[in-house]
């Protein structure tokens, strides 16, 4: 058994990314649902792990800009669960978004208000890697409560009022407040 790499998913492959869906009816038990995963992973960033020859886990990103995206869709087989795989395509995500100055990552599940036990599971793996609720809504009715969990993948870099970068004498009190703030949230001046 050779060590599960990750890699881009290829032309042809998006087939695999569907035997994965298909293989976890207890997340992915609507039919349009799946074929609609299948046709994003064509569309978007998807990257893949690979084990033996087989593709064993996916992650698919969408952008929503320059300092957003989306996990749009993860799946990874059953039987390779709580192996590390699934934390090691988002910890690649992060990096590939870090690397393009993107500041927040977010996913959507199943909200806590229906109680089922895999998207539980779903919710604590995302909190295990620090992802937070953000906000619940019905975009997918009633009966399926979507919450909303971000990440702040790290600071970009704030740019300083006029008169601070030409180093002039006339800092106005909100200057001062800027350069308070940006002191408190860690950013980073440029």
């Amino acid at each position: 058994m050779t060590q599960p790499a990750i890699r881009d998913l290829a032309a042809g492959e998006a087939d695999g990314c569907e035997r994965i869906l298909r293989a976890l009816p207890d997340w992915f038990g609507i039919e349009s649902s799946i074929l609609d995963y299948t046709r994003d992973v064509t569309r978007m960033r998807t990257r893949v792990v690979e084990a033996d020859g087989d593709i064993v886990a996916f992650l698919t990103l969408k952008e929503h800009g320059p300092c957003a995206a989306e996990i749009q869709v993860m799946g990874v087989l059953p039987d390779r669960h709580a192996q590390g795989l699934g934390r090691r395509l988002v910890e690649d995500a992060e990096a590939w978004l870090d690397s393009r100055g993107v500041e927040f990552l977010q996913v959507k599940t199943l909200a806590d208000s229906h109680p089922d036990p895999h998207y539980a599971r779903t919710r604590g793996f995302y909190e295990h890697l620090g992802f937070r609720p953000f906000e619940e809504s019905n975009a997918w009715g009633a009966d399926n409560p979507c919450l909303v969990m971000v990440k702040h993948l790290g600071p970009r870099a704030v740019h300083a009022p006029r008169a601070m970068q030409s180093g002039g004498s006339d800092t106005t009190p909100a200057d001062v407040l800027f350069l308070r703030n940006v002191a408190l949230t860690g950013a980073e001046l440029d």
